[in-house]
């Protein structure tokens, strides 16, 4: 994939959407392209986060752990995000996500991303309405689980 389709396809990430081609060039060329098989890991709950990362293809799954083993609360497709907590917050992951099936992702460097959410004040207006609709569907699964 050259660094031009790696733009058009940022373009319809919600979160780069507002930003200028230029600058979506810069980050595609700092950051990297990975490519995870099925069941390999982007990240795990406990380390320390030092990056973010775009689904660029694929789906991954978002797993916490439990006593009785691993849950899947939620799933990432193309142009989700994810990790931006862990660097936003300074702090250890909170889930560990695994492709569930082959994965092509690009991996934004912490301080790329604080780069762009200072240029970019709408990429962090449209991170929080993203987190804030991830805390509402954790609501949801909450008060079901709870009426069950």
């Amino acid at each position: 994939m050259s660094i031009n389709e790696e733009v058009e396809l940022l373009k319809t990430v919600p979160i780069f959407s507002k930003i200028e081609p230029a600058k979506l060039k810069l980050l595609a060329f700092t950051s990297d392209r990975m490519t995870f098989d099925a069941g390999q890991e982007l990240c795990h709950q406990g380390d320390m986060g030092d990056a973010m990362y775009v689904i660029l293809g694929g789906s991954a799954d978002i797993l916490i752990d439990s006593p009785t083993g691993p849950i899947k609360v939620a799933e990432l497709q193309r142009n989700g995000f994810v990790g931006e907590m862990a660097i936003l917050c300074d702090m250890p992951r909170t889930a560990t996500v695994k492709a569930h099936e082959r994965v092509t992702a690009l991996k934004i460097p912490k301080e790329m991303f604080f780069r762009l959410v200072a240029e970019f004040p709408q990429m962090a207006v449209e991170i929080m309405r993203e987190l804030a609709h991830r805390v509402e569907d954790m609501n949801g699964k909450l008060a079901a689980a709870k009426a069950a």
